[in-house]
C-alpha cells in the first residue's frame, strides 16, 4: 500500500520538475533587451560674441578750444565777459557749424577710441570764479554744451567771488569735467610776472622742484580727494610752462595739458601736453574771430606776455613731419609742417632750411597752409633740424624743430 502512494508522488515530484524546465526554456526564447538610456544631446557652448571693432577716430577732425574766466556786467579787466556777450558767442559757434563735444570725448578721440564732429570746439573755464557756476553755466545748459572747469586749489572756497566745494560738487553731478589749473595759480618757471612774492618765498623754503610737485601733482591729488573724482586734465597758469613743469605734468599722468595760444588742434598734433587754447577776452573781439576761423592767434596780455617766443620756436603747436624728436631711417624723407599755429602766413614769404643742406625748394600751399620738401640728397648727419621762417602781419617769424636720422644698417 504505501509503495502504491510512493509512485504517484513521485510522478507528481518529475512532472513539476520537467515543467519547471520547460517554463524556464520558454521564458528564455526572447532574450532581453538591454535598457537604452537616452542620453541628452549636449548643448553646445555659445561662442562668446566678439566685441564691435574699435572706432577709429576720423584724423581729419580738427578742435578749437576757448578759454574764459569770469561773467560779469561790469568789465573791470579783460578778462571778465558780460553776459549777454558770452551768449552770442556761444551761438556763434553753433552758427559757423561747430559741435561742442566732452573733455572725454575730445580725450578719447586723442586716444584713437572714438569720432567727433569734423568741426569740433571745448569750452574752458579758468580760475575757479563764482560767476561760472551762477551765470556761465546756465547759459551753456541753454544750448546744451558741456564744458570744463580749470580750478586752482588757493581760489576755492575762500569767500568774495571763488566758487565753493559744494558748488563744483553740483556741477560735477551735473557731468562738469573739474580739471587742475595748479595749487596757486603761479608761473611755473618760479620767475616772471606771474610770480608773487609770497610764491618765490615758498621756491626758496622748498626747493624749486618741491614747488612745481606740490603746484602740478599735490593740486591734482587734492581735487581728486574732494570731490572724489579723477582729475587728467591741466592748464598751465597764464600759459607759462618750461621743460621741467612739463616733465612734472607727465609724471603725474595727466592725459592732456593746455597752453594760452589759439590754434586748430587736430589728430596729428604732436604733443598732448601744449594742446592750445584761444585766450577770449572783452577786449579782443578779434581772438574769438580767428577762433571760429580755426586760424593761429588768441594771446592774452600781461600774464600772457612770456609765451610768444616759445610759441613760435616750439614744435610741439606744429604739425611737422618727421615729428619733434622723431627716429627715422629713410634717408630721403618728405619733411613737412602745417603753419596755421604761425598765423596768418603771408604765402610768398614762406622758407625752410634743413641743417647741412641749407635754403631748400619747399612748395607752400596756402589752401592748407602746409609747407613740404621731399629730400633728394640722402641725409648724413644724425642730428637734423628744420627751420621754417615767414612774415606773419609784417612780421619774420620763425619755426624749428629737430628729428635724428639713424641708418638702417646701424
Amino acid at each position: 500500500m504505501k509503495f502504491r502512494f510512493v509512485l504517484p508522488l513521485l510522478a507528481l515530484a518529475a512532472l513539476t520538475f520537467t515543467g519547471c524546465e520547460k517554463i524556464k526554456k520558454v521564458l528564455h526564447l526572447k532574450p532581453k533587451h538591454p535598457v537604452v538610456v537616452a542620453t541628452p544631446t549636449p548643448t553646445p557652448t555659445p561662442k562668446p560674441t566678439p566685441p564691435p571693432p574699435k572706432a577709429a577716430a576720423n584724423r581729419n577732425a580738427g578742435v578749437i578750444v576757448l578759454c574764459y574766466h569770469r561773467f560779469e556786467e561790469n568789465i573791470i579787466s579783460p578778462m571778465v565777459m558780460k553776459p549777454a556777450d558770452f551768449e552770442q558767442q556761444m551761438q556763434a559757434i553753433k552758427d559757423n557749424g561747430f559741435t561742442v563735444i566732452s573733455m572725454q570725448d575730445f580725450l578719447a578721440w586723442r586716444r584713437n577710441e572714438k569720432e567727433i564732429p569734423v568741426k569740433s570746439a571745448l569750452i574752458t573755464i579758468d580760475d575757479g570764479y563764482v560767476s561760472a557756476h551762477d551765470v556761465a553755466w546756465p547759459i551753456l545748459k541753454k544750448f546744451g554744451y558741456p564744458f570744463t572747469m580749470f580750478v586752482y586749489i588757493n581760489y576755492i572756497g575762500v569767500g568774495g567771488k571763488s566758487v565753493s566745494w559744494e558748488q563744483l560738487g553740483e556741477m560735477r553731478d551735473a557731468g562738469v569735467e573739474i580739471g587742475c589749473h595748479s595749487y596757486s595759480h603761479q608761473s611755473l618757471k618760479g620767475k616772471g610776472v606771474l610770480l608773487s612774492k609770497q610764491a618765490a618765498e615758498e621756491i626758496k623754503r622748498l626747493g624749486y622742484e618741491a614747488w612745481v610737485h606740490k603746484e602740478v601733482v599735490d593740486s591734482k591729488k587734492l581735487i581728486e580727494r574732494q570731490l572724489g573724482i579723477k582729475v587728467n586734465v591741466f592748464a598751465y597758469p597764464g600759459g607759462i610752462y618750461n621743460e621741467k613743469a612739463r616733465e612734472v605734468v607727465k609724471e603725474a599722468g595727466y592725459e592732456a595739458a593746455f597752453v594760452t595760444y589759439g590754434q586748430r588742434n587736430t589728430f596729428a598734433s604732436p604733443s598732448f601736453d601744449m594742446i592750445g587754447r584761444y585766450g577770449i577776452e572783452s577786449n579782443k573781439p578779434k581772438t574769438f574771430q580767428d577762433a571760429v576761423a580755426m586760424i593761429g592767434g588768441g594771446m592774452g596780455p600781461g600774464m600772457y606776455a612770456e609765451a610768444p617766443a616759445e610759441t613760435h620756436e616750439n614744435t610741439s603747436l606744429m604739425e611737422t613731419e618727421p615729428a619733434q624728436g622723431a627716429k627715422i631711417t629713410n634717408p630721403k624723407p618728405l619733411i613737412k609742417a602745417v603753419l596755421t599755429s604761425m598765423g596768418a602766413v603771408e604765402a610768398g614769404s614762406v622758407e625752410m632750411r634743413v641743417s647741412g643742406a641749407g635754403l631748400v625748394p619747399a612748395k607752400y600751399d596756402n589752401a592748407t597752409k602746409t609747407v613740404s620738401y621731399q629730400v633728394v640728397q640722402p641725409l648724413r648727419d644724425k642730428e637734423n633740424t628744420v627751420i621754417i621762417s615767414a612774415k606773419v602781419a609784417g612780421k619774420k617769424t620763425e619755426a624749428r624743430w629737430s628729428f635724428t636720422f639713424e641708418s638702417a644698417g646701424n
